[in-house]
């Protein structure tokens, strides 16, 4: 509670992680069987809380709304969101099994190395590159599920070349988690 006796964990930027985490269930459904219509449609509101994700972190560094709940809740959001979209597009053959595989396996192991890293009095700031990943899964995700041409864009196509280059970013970007950590932890290279 604060001083005033309201509760500070329902502030603004904790409501929108909560909208990313209650929006993984609606892509989920919207997903199970998507035409034309439902995969634009899957495809605006995933690119509309992934839009939360910006703003989450501007509104709790602007008013001063950071808080232990947050620091949970959103990278609980992220990973929740993007993982469900990577997995829910497997059956739909619109990506690669091991390529999902891979990526949350990434997730995971940073997740935990953060968790040890954090008992050891180490900590390990999401840097550029992590930024870049999360962008290029988004863009290669919205493109992925809309999947049909619109627009005279074949979007199935532009999410495989994002794809890509979101993959090696996400497997570069793991592997300087890792460097980060045995250089902290102060083992030596080589």
């Amino acid at each position: 509670m604060g001083p005033d006796g309201r509760n500070d964990n329902l502030n603004l930027p904790n409501t929108l992680s909560l909208i990313r985490i209650l929006a993984a269930p609606v892509l989920i459904v919207l997903l199970l069987s998507p035409g034309e219509v439902l995969s634009f449609v899957a495809a605006v509101i995933f690119a509309l809380v992934c839009i939360t994700d910006w703003l989450d972190g501007y509104f709790a560094r602007k008013r001063g709304l950071v808080t232990s709940m947050g620091k949970f809740l959103d990278p609980l959001a992220d990973k929740l969101l993007i993982n469900t979209a990577f997995i829910m597009l497997i059956p739909l053959g619109r990506v690669p099994a091991w390529v999902v595989a891979l990526i949350v396996g990434r997730e995971i192991a940073v997740t935990g190395l953060r968790a040890v890293a954090s008992n050891m009095g180490i900590v390990i700031a999401a840097g550029t590159l992590g930024k870049y990943k999360t962008a290029f899964q988004i863009v290669a995700l919205v493109a992925l599920i809309l999947h049909y041409p619109f627009f005279g864009v074949d979007f199935r196509a532009l999410g495989v070349v994002f794809l890509v280059i979101a993959f090696v970013l996400t497997m570069w970007s793991g592997a300087d988690y890792f460097l980060k950590f045995f250089r902290s932890a102060g083992f030596e290279e080589g």
